[in-house]
């Protein structure tokens, strides 16, 4: 088992009493402050919070960074930095001047470039100029318009063979490439103090020890992952990582953004592109709004993923790629365990896309009189003609008419919204809720207020992951693991409390 060496990058200002820094885990051996961005920081100051070594990085406006100064200034803050700090970022394309040169020395140099490039060729023959100047590290970040592109700077690193070489691809289409880069001998992984950056593809630190098991790791395989837009808020990394390492299986689950998926689908899988580079692709789920796509990519495909035309999970076996669902798993396993009749019961699904109609499927084929609800007309169309089940609008939806409503909308994960007025539920009704946050969803909230029963998103994901995990690799996922990794104990035990004294109840009442 080998060891990463982390960074963890400051990319807004500390807190004037240093909690945030003095909270990094202790696997963190690195602070990057990102002084374009936060200033110059008292590095002094930094080090009674942090154990670690510093990081000076000025990154200016032509390569992504927020340093929009002159050449004297910028020469000048480098210069008043090397003191203080362990080590300078110096962007190749400007900062290797004799004057530089001369007064920091190669220990304390990171000759660093971020950018666009057309192809492979290029962004080596960068490395190898920069090369020409003796340094520490050398690290080449790349920008990627599209899909395939974050296979270059992988290669780059494959070929070069050295440890004094970090590549990567920025942004959230690359983030899998960050992870990927250490399988291919790259020293150090950078993340985010704090809580990181969605949009631009920074994982927390905090993130990298939770969802991926850094600094420790195996030496990877095979890979798994997710495919969707946006990924970025999964916790199927941290679930199928965390299993990978209890089974002692080499195996990496990455996020893979995409917004296209012809695109990763013939630029990342039909390629063999990381196969080439010791990383096959096993298999991987497929989350919004892709699931139509990948099913029309399927060379083999289940009864119900060819009845609702979507699916959510692909495996290669034997050379063929297979397609399947696992979408309706997690509501019809938790109705059941909960020993919830359907058959019978009416029951209504918000939301037509791919998962929607999975959930629609399986509730009527174990007899719900099922209806779909849908806010545009066109999905719900679509979904009718595939299913052939009864069809409302959203806006003249009233949950009062069912017993089981399913949201399988976006609605609630990141807003304080419900996809239908809660207060309409009928005494008896189930509802369950298929986004999930770091927080209970609006709907889940104000459902068990009115004392409803609830199934939410993560027990949805829990039931949806374990199949998954054995579909994938033909092991089982711990349970135990599983709910711990969701932060689902403390509810469990509350659960099994709560039966407990309604069992004690009525034994005292009889």
């Amino acid at each position: 088992m080998t060891k990463a060496t982390l960074v963890a990058t400051l990319f807004t200002l500390p807190l004037p009493g240093g909690e945030e820094l003095a909270a990094l885990p202790a696997a963190v051996d690195w602070l990057e402050v990102r002084a374009d961005l936060v200033g110059d920081q008292n590095a002094s100051r930094l080090r009674e919070h942090f154990r670690g070594r510093l990081l000076y990085t000025l990154r200016s406006a032509a390569e992504g960074g927020g340093f929009t100064g002159s050449d004297e200034q910028r020469q000048r803050r480098l210069l008043e930095a090397v003191s203080e700090y362990d080590l300078i970022d110096l962007e190749g394309d400007r900062d290797l001047t004799p004057d530089l040169l001369e007064k920091i020395p190669p220990e304390k140099r990171l000759i660093s470039w971020q950018g666009l490039a057309t192809d492979g060729a290029e962004l080596t023959a960068r490395f190898e100029r920069f090369s020409l100047v003796a340094a520490r590290l050398y690290k080449l970040v790349q920008t990627s318009a599209q899909s395939g592109q974050e296979v270059q700077a992988l290669t780059m690193l494959k070929a070069l063979g050295r440890a004094d070489v970090i590549a990567f691809t920025t942004g959230q289409q690359g983030v899998w490439s960050r992870l990927a880069a250490l399988h291919l001998g790259a020293p150090w992984i950078f993340g985010a103090v704090g809580r990181g950056c969605e949009s631009c593809g920074e994982l927390a630190v905090s993130q990298l020890i939770e969802d991926y098991g850094l600094p420790e790791m195996m030496p990877w395989e095979e890979v798994y992952g997710i495919v969707g837009s946006p990924v970025s808020h999964s916790l199927s990394p941290r679930l199928h990582n965390a299993a990978y390492r209890t089974l002692g299986r080499r195996a990496l689950f990455v996020p893979f953004h995409a917004d296209s998926f012809n695109d990763f689908w013939r630029k990342i899988v039909l390629s063999e592109a990381l196969e080439s580079l010791g990383l096959p692709v096993r298999g991987f789920t497929v989350a919004s709004p892709h699931k139509e796509a990948a099913y029309a990519e399927a060379e083999v495909s289940s009864p119900l993923v060819r009845r609702i035309g979507a699916t959510n999970i692909f495996i290669r076996k034997q050379g063929v790629w297979e397609a399947n669902t696992t979408d309706p798993e997690g509501a019809m396993v938790a109705l059941r365990q909960r020993g919830i009749t359907i058959a019978g019961k009416k029951a209504a699904v918000i939301g037509c896309g791919g998962a929607g109609r999975a959930v629609a499927a399986a509730l009527d084929e174990a007899g719900a009189a099922v209806t779909l609800v849908n806010r545009g007309h066109e999905r719900g169309d679509q979904a009718v003609r595939l299913l052939g089940l009864p069809f409302i609008p959203l806006p003249e939806f009233s949950a009062a008419g069912f017993s089981i409503i399913v949201n399988a909308t976006p609605v609630g994960r990141n807003d304080n919204q419900s996809p239908f007025e809660v207060e309409s539920l009928r005494e008896d009704a189930v509802v369950i809720d298929l986004p999930y946050g770091s927080a209970a969803t609006p709907l889940v909230t104000r459902a068990l207020a009115l004392n409803r029963t609830v199934i939410d998103g993560r027990e949805v994901l829990l039931i949806q992951v374990l199949r998954q995990f054995r579909l994938m690799t033909g092991q089982e996922m711990p349970a135990n693991l599983a709910r711990k990794a969701l932060g689902m104990e403390v509810e469990l035990e509350a659960s099994a409390s709560a039966g407990s004294s309604e069992a004690r109840g009525a034994q005292e009442g009889r």
